[in-house]
């Protein structure tokens, strides 16, 4: 672990989600919003993955979007935290429906833009740089109902007029900005990433690869603005990373893995370098998907690529073509996954891979060729609160200590990190489960899963871990 060194100015800190963490879900003009219709419990998942009867909040259901640790009104004292720190920066997301509440609205919302200014005032004010995502899992509902969500091309410009009103409102004071978050889970949760729901009969692989080329015009245009408005400002984009491995050497093995990489993959070949890949067109063809496109589009996306790429890395992944071995795939993940014989697991049943870390940054880096940003890694638990008012998370401690140091594993490779936002380093709610019981933070909130609780903040173990690794700019990651 010794001999670790990050270069002058790399920017740790955390990251957080507007729907996660801001509640107050229709405080101030705020409209509705995708994930405003997540409940907890069963119904979750099926609405997730776009099997959704109704466009407004069920009687009886538990919302926890709707509160979450009301980061909205609470948001000063956890900067505070977050400053004693030493953050350099705080990942957030900045809530659509604060800025255009139905989305297609002829002027913006001025209480939501001033609550950003106020957010990224008190943030630059403690020497933290905002790093903020465009869209992370957010659709204003008025577009679901009006448009069909990402499936129209209408999209495409209700998002350009909002990104440039950003950009011009927020030019002066962020710097770093991400189209959309975690883009790849448009084929997964094809609601959580893309507002689209489906009807019986539908063909949802040609309406999701639809919605993804809608989404890549999107956030080539953003990058357009972006660099118009703001231009010493970064704009990357933002992928669910972690590599496939193959479950033996069988080479229809080593093939489904790699055909697993390229699903995700695909995104950011497009908006790294700027066109489809032969790959995708080979697959449009054998599945006889056709992808509207308009005569600019291809230019577009070839003449405004990101600067850098944003990713999460929480785990790897294993898949094989053997029918046997494919039973033992775990749920846990949104991704699924085999069981990894050499790997451990998480308490939600995430595999546990810090070397993997090293090799999808590898990956990504040897394939790009554009600076990386980790903009979330962390580890999921119940956590305890001691009669003191702690939380003793060695374990989360353990899983970031050894993720950090593949990190710098990854850096000497030659890999080039602009830096490391951990997931949620203050509790939040789980985007895939809703609950509050699976947390991530050096600072632990007072709610449950059913949303009782004071909402008091406590500093975790990790809370001073994390402090000192920052202190002395990854040097130190002992505890």
């Amino acid at each position: 672990m010794s001999n670790l060194s990050f270069p002058k100015g790399f920017l740790w800190g955390g990251a957080i989600a507007a729907n996660q963490a801001e509640g107050a879900y229709l405080a101030n003009g705020k409209g509705l919003t995708t994930v405003d219709l997540l409940p907890t419990g069963e119904k979750r998942w099926d609405i997730m993955k776009g099997n959704i009867d109704s466009l407004s909040p069920f009687e009886g259901e538990f919302y926890p979007s709707h509160e979450a640790i009301d980061f909205y009104h609470r948001y000063k004292e956890d900067i505070a935290l977050f400053a004693e720190m030493g953050f350099k920066a705080l990942r957030v997301s900045i809530a659509w429906a604060r800025i255009f509440p139905n989305g297609d609205d002829k002027s913006p919302n001025e209480a939501g833009l001033q609550f950003y200014d106020d957010l990224f005032n008190e943030l630059v004010k403690n020497g933290i740089q905002p790093v903020v995502t465009i869209a992370h899992f957010d659709v204003p509902v008025h577009l679901v109902e009006a448009y069909g969500s990402w499936r129209n091309r209408k999209l495409v410009h209700l998002f350009e007029t909002y990104a440039k009103t950003i950009f011009k409102r927020y030019k002066d004071k962020v710097k770093y900005w991400m189209t959309f978050n975690e883009i790849n889970m448009l084929l997964h949760l094809p609601f959580v990433g893309a507002g689209l729901a489906f009807k019986e009969g539908d063909n949802k692989k040609q309406i999701q690869y639809q919605a993804a080329h809608h989404q890549l015009v999107a956030s080539a245009l953003a990058v357009k603005a972006c660099h118009e408005i703001i231009p010493n400002a970064k704009i990357g984009c933002m992928l669910a990373a972690g590599s496939t491995y193959p479950y033996t050497c069988n080479p229809e093995d080593v093939f489904e893995a790699m055909e697993n990489d390229r699903e995700s993959f695909f995104f950011i070949d497009i908006q790294a370098r700027g066109e489809y890949p032969g790959y995708a067109k080979r697959f449009f063809k054998d599945h006889n998907l056709t992808i509207e496109m308009e005569q600019e589009d291809e230019a577009l996306l070839k003449n405004h690529t990101v600067d850098y790429i944003g990713f999460s890395y929480y785990s790897s992944r294993a898949t094989s073509t053997d029918p046997e071995v494919l039973k033992n795939i775990t749920s846990g993940n949104v991704f699924g996954s085999i069981e990894n014989p050499y790997l451990e697991k998480s308490e939600w049943g995430w595999t546990i891979d810090p070397k993997g870390f090293r090799l999808t940054a590898n990956q990504l880096y040897d394939r790009y060729q554009k600076p990386l940003f980790v903009v979330e890694n962390g580890l999921g638990a119940v956590d305890e609160l001691t009669p003191e008012w702690t939380v003793n998370d060695d374990c989360r401690i353990d899983y970031l200590k050894k993720h950090i140091a593949q990190m710098a594993e990854a850096m000497k490779d030659g890999v080039e990190i602009i830096g490391y936002t951990s997931w949620g380093p203050i509790d939040i709610v789980s985007a895939s489960t809703g609950e509050m019981k699976k947390r991530y933070g050096y600072i632990y909130v007072d709610k449950d899963n059913e949303g009782n609780g004071s909402l008091k903040r406590y500093k975790k173990k990790s809370f001073y871990w994390y402090k000192k690794v920052i202190e002395t700019n990854g040097e130190s990651l002992d505890y």
